[in-house]
Parts: C-alpha cells; structure tokens; sequence
C-alpha cells in the first residue's frame, strides 16, 4: 500500500511519466484529423523549398552568341524644290551603313551558329561576339526565308556548345527561359511558360508551327534560345507581337528545334532546303464558305495555280476543293503545304478533290519547290 501511494503522488506529481497528459483533451497539434497522433509542430523543422534554374542557364548560356550585321545602303539625295519643279539637277546619292543587332546558338563543335534569317538577311558583314569575350566574323552557309532560319559558320576553337532537346514532347504549362541579347544587354534571360504550341498563319514565314511563350522577348532577342527547365534547346526565339498603343502583352514565337533541325540539316548536306511542290496555293474556307458549298467545316479551296505546274496539267483549277492527300484527309491549308513540302521530288502522290457535285481523284508528280528569292529588309 505504501508502495503504490508513493506511486500515484510521483504519477501525480509528473504526469509526462504516462507518456500523455492526464485530464486533457486530444487537440489539433497533437493529433492528426483522425484522431491519430502526430508530431508537435514545435518539434518540426521547417521544410524549404528553393527552385532555381542557375544550373540549366549555366548548362545552356555560353553557347548563345551576340550577332552584329552591317550593310552599306545607297540611298538617293532629295533634290531643292525648284531644281525639282524645273527639272534642272543631277541626281546624287549618298551611302550609310545600317547596323543591327540579334542573337545565335552554337549547336555543334563545327562551329555552326542557328540564328534568324531576318537577322542577317542582306548583311555585308556579320560578326559573333561570344559570352567569353571573344569576338570573331562569321561565314553565311545559307538561309531559308520560307522558315526564317539561317545558319552561319564560325572558325574558332573550343567553343560552347547548346544540348538539343525535344520540341514534340512539350506541353503547355510547362516552363521555358528565353536566353539571348535584347538591346545589346548580352546574357540576358527571363522566365516563362509555353502558352500554346503548332501556332500558324500569323504571316511571319510561309512554314509557321511556332511555340507561343510568354518569356518577355525584345528587340534583340531574334535567333536566341528558348531552353526548358533542364537547360536543352526547345526553340529559336523569332517575334514577339507588339502593339503600339499597349505595353507588353506577353506574347512571344519560337521555332520549334525539331523543324530547326531538319532545316540545318538540309543547309548543311544541299545548301538549301529541298521541299516538294504541286504548283497550287491552298486557302482556309471559312464556316459559312464551307456551309455555301456544302461541305464540312475547316474545308481546304484552291485559290491560286500556276500554269504548267503539275496540278495545273493534272486538271486542277483554282475554285476546287481539296480533301485529302495520299490517303489522308486534310485538315487545313496550313497541314496541306507543310504534307506536300515534305514530299520528295520526283514521287507519286494522289489528290482527292471536287469540283462543283463531282469528286475525282488525281495523280500528280512532285517537283522541287522553287527557291524563294532572299528579300533584304
């Protein structure tokens, strides 16, 4: 009995020996939402999570490069108002040079530079600036204003060079860093997501499947990288829509790098990109055009043929409607000229149209796309 009075009076003296609170409710800090105990938020470190993408700017930066241009412009003087009224003057002409500015990624250890075709386009000179320091000229290897991408070459040593990823594989939402050279601030980079990806006939390029972001892209920022969160090549940074009346409204275009990489590849190997042609040029119907000739919306209407080409002496007129291509329906303008660029010269291919109440179908062989003429600025 002594025993266990001495027992109680410790017990009562010192609870916690109990391992519990004795006369005391189960609380919201000692106990979880049913009922199972958990621990004391004093006796919990706080847990912080810090996300940064220093590694994949570091992974990635060096190998975007500055890009200068300079061309010599020949421009006509203004004759005084009377010699002009008279006729009595000789005309003269006064040169200047029109310098600009953009950015490039390295993408092999060759030397070759990926920029936009707009950036050089007509340049006398282009000089690189890497983020090192060095600076050195570079050699056009060619352009292909149907994509607006350029690629030039650049004979210096142990150079930086960018991780090619993947652009089928990216989603909206998912996070993207534009690096490049806005204004001349080289090195420059900012933050944000894909907004929309397969972006086209925003009239940039006749071949647009571009990546839409909202990561602020400036003057200057033309053929830099866009990068995911893991420091890989996902797009050429190439315009921004820009209102004069506003500010910023968020919303930039990259060349997806899968396109970019079978352009360089092609540049490289030919020269030029070798593409498939039929010699028409289709054109979105609109709901009401497609409900007027009776056909389901997002119909395809040839507006344009040129004669002699291989639709023109297959039968094809403008006014027809094309429905599908090799089997496969079409689904837009858009998806039919880039279906047959990707053709190759000299292969069968078969069209189904109409005209009117009557459907046909037609064989045609594919030609080589003729070159778009390079259009200096």
């Amino acid at each position: 009995m002594v025993g266990l009075a001495v027992a109680f009076l410790v017990v009562w003296w010192n609870p916690t020996l109990l391992g519990a609170h004795v006369g005391t409710a189960p609380s919201a800090e000692t106990h979880g939402a049913a009922g199972a105990p958990s621990a004391s938020p004093a006796t919990v470190a706080p847990v912080v999570v810090m996300q940064s993408f220093a590694d994949s700017v570091a992974r990635a930066a060096p190998a975007v490069v500055n890009i200068y241009t300079a061309r010599v412009v020949r421009e006509r003087n203004q004759a005084a108002p009377l010699n002009q009224l008279f006729g009595d003057y000789w005309p003269s002409y006064r040169r200047h040079v029109e310098r600009s500015l953009g950015s490039g990624v390295i993408v092999d250890a060759k030397g070759t530079i990926v920029t936009n075709q707009h950036v050089i386009a007509g340049a006398d000179s282009i000089r690189v600036s890497l983020a090192d320091g060095r600076i050195a000229d570079a050699k056009l290897v060619g352009q292909d204003p149907d994509t607006d991408i350029a690629i030039l070459e650049l004979e210096v040593g142990d150079l930086p060079i960018m991780p090619m990823g993947r652009s089928d594989t990216l989603r909206v939402g998912d996070i993207v860093l534009a690096i490049g050279n806005p204004y001349g601030l080289s090195q420059t980079v900012t933050q944000g997501i894909v907004s929309a990806t397969g972006r086209g006939q925003l009239g940039l390029a006749t071949f647009e499947n571009f990546i839409q972001t909202d990561a602020a892209i400036n003057l200057g920022n033309s053929g830099g990288a866009l990068i995911d969160a893991h420091g890989d090549l996902v797009g050429i940074n190439t315009a921004v829509l820009n209102r004069t009346y506003g500010g910023p409204e968020g919303i930039g275009f990259a060349i997806p790098v899968n396109l970019v990489r079978g352009v360089m590849e092609q540049i490289l190997m030919n020269g030029h990109v070798v593409r498939g042609w039929l010699g028409f040029v289709p054109q979105d119907l609109t709901d009401e055009q497609s409900a007027q000739v009776g056909t389901a919306a997002g119909g395809v209407t040839v507006v344009n043929i040129l004669v002699k080409s291989p639709a023109y002496e297959a039968g094809m007129r403008p006014g027809d409607l094309v429905t599908a291509l090799g089997g496969e329906a079409v689904h837009s303008a858009q998806d039919l000229v880039a279906r047959v660029s990707a053709l190759k010269p000299g292969a069968e291919v078969e069209l189904d149209g109409r005209r009117a109440a009557r459907s046909y179908k037609i064989k045609l062989t594919v030609l080589e796309r003729p070159t778009r003429p390079v259009q200096t600025p």
